[in-house]
Formats: structure tokens, C-alpha cells, sequence
């Protein structure tokens, strides 16, 4: 289970991974989102165990269709990640009451992707972005570094990057 922690500051080095992952993609909300993913989870075409034991393969897809004692192949992974990323589009797209750019939309996508869009639903993020607070909505991305209750350093740095992008605006950082 993954649970929010206090907030903390953006790192100049993660402002070169958001650029990259940017100029990586065509603007596109899923692409963006596409790219976010496989930035932040890795490929890994042997089913494993993550930090809250449950078990993943590929960019960290879960299910009951993953084959434990199977290798999976890049084409596999490529149609589970689409697959997967459509399917948190078409749930949080909905939820979603505000008009928000491409990058907010993207960050959304890769958050509800990894928290699960059950817990997207109702965080406090989607009740702030509703009530219009996109800087509250996208400070409560940074909050959820949680696994098993303790904080993970890799949750903190894609949190970091996800709100960054979820503010839609990287003027501030220049």
C-alpha cells in the first residue's frame, strides 16, 4: 500500500529527466505518459515481486494473466503497457471535472498508473485539481512515497518529476 508523506523539494538533477522524458514525445498525453512509465519502471521480462509483494512483469503490469515461471517478450510488454495505459485513461478521464493541458493530463495517467486509479479516485488530489488548486493537486503527488510504510527513494524521485509535469508549466524552473 502505498501512503502519503510530507512534501519536499524538487532536485535540480530531476529537471534533466522531466526535459528528457519531454522532448521525448509528441505531445501526446499518452505518449507522454507512455514514455513517464517506462522511464520510471523499467522493463523486466521475468515476473517479480515488488516492494509491496505483489506480482508484476514488464513496465509493472499486474494481473491474474501473468505467467510466474514465464518470459515475456519486449512485444508483450509493449501491447500490456498500451493496453494497461488506455484502461487508466478511459477510468480517469471521467473523474477528471477541471480543464487541464497535455502535461497534467499525462502526470495524472503515470500517477493513477502506479497508485492504482481505485486510489486516484479518491485522493485528495482529484478532489483539489476538481476544485481547481492544480498547484494543491499536483503538491499531493509528492506525498505518495509510501511502501509497506516506509518511504522509498524511487517513489520520491518519480513523485518529483510527476509534479512537475502535473503543473504544466516548466517556466518556474528556469
Amino acid at each position: 500500500m502505498v501512503l502519503p508523506q510530507k512534501e519536499f523539494e524538487l532536485k535540480e538533477h530531476h529537471y534533466e529527466d522531466t526535459e528528457k522524458i519531454l522532448m521525448a514525445t509528441g505531445g501526446s498525453a499518452l505518449l507522454l505518459a507512455s514514455s513517464m512509465i517506462t522511464h520510471f519502471e523499467g522493463l523486466r521480462l521475468k515476473p517479480y515481486f515488488d516492494g509491496g509483494g505483489i506480482l508484476s512483469v514488464c513496465y509493472g503490469h499486474t494481473g491474474n494473466d501473468i505467467e510466474r515461471n514465464r518470459t515475456y517478450t519486449q512485444k508483450d510488454c509493449d501491447k500490456w503497457l498500451d493496453d494497461d495505459l488506455r484502461a487508466v485513461k478511459r477510468y480517469v478521464d471521467p473523474l477528471v471535472k477541471v480543464n487541464i493541458n497535455t502535461l497534467t493530463q499525462a502526470a495524472l495517467y503515470s500517477f493513477a498508473y502506479n497508485v492504482g486509479v481505485g486510489n486516484f479516485a479518491k485522493s485528495t488530489l482529484l478532489k483539489k485539481l476538481n476544485a481547481d488548486d492544480r498547484k494543491g493537486a499536483c503538491d499531493e503527488m509528492k506525498r505518495w512515497v509510501y511502501v509497506k510504510g516506509e518511504v522509498w527513494k524511487g517513489l520520491m524521485t518519480r513523485r518529483e518529476i510527476e509534479s512537475v509535469i502535473c503543473y504544466g508549466d516548466l517556466t518556474h524552473l528556469s
